[in-house]
């Protein structure tokens, strides 16, 4: 009867690719929440696209490294075998110096509480095509990477953005 029982249930109900990919959706999130250095404004914005994107900025794609001069404050490099802790004051808020003429941006909020002052359709163009508002390639954003994403990533990176507080580039 067992047996029976076995062969004649549906074979969704065994497991479904969505309900796996919901949990991970959701253990991505919740990460990205707790992985986030700074504290988040969620007032007006969906919890669950400011969580996607803390784990794709934080987790997977290194924005700290360029967007943020010191990416790590003294007596917190892992790449010097420091216990590592990010650089909170100056997160993302750029300066850091790629040759002698390029220089990595602000990308926290400005006063209008849009990242590096980008619409969300001007941030999605630059972002999938690397082109600057004056027709200027980005040289060292990997954006040929990012323009890959789906709009439900590349949308919540924005929403993380917009929810971080405002910073001013470190020394």
């Amino acid at each position: 009867m067992l047996l029976g029982l076995a062969l004649a249930t549906p074979l969704w109900a065994c497991g479904n690719d969505d309900d796996e990919g919901t949990d991970f959706e959701r253990e991505r999130i919740e990460r990205g929440l707790a992985l986030s250095p700074v504290a988040l404004n969620l007032q007006g914005k969906d919890r669950d696209l400011v969580g996607l994107g803390s784990y794709i900025v934080n987790a997977q794609s290194a924005c700290n490294d360029c967007h943020t001069n010191p990416p790590f404050p003294e007596g917190n490099d892992p790449f010097k075998g420091q216990p590592e802790k990010v650089n909170a004051a100056h997160f993302l808020a750029g300066g850091v110096p790629f040759g002698p003429t390029l220089v990595s941006p602000n990308i926290t909020p400005d006063a209008s509480g849009n990242p590096a002052g980008l619409s969300y359709e001007d941030f999605e163009r630059l972002m999938r095509t690397g082109k600057e508002e004056d027709g200027d390639i980005l040289q060292v954003m990997p954006w040929p990477i990012y323009g890959k994403m789906s709009d439900r990533e590349l949308r919540a990176i924005y929403e993380y953005l917009r929810a971080i507080p405002h910073a001013e580039p470190g020394p």
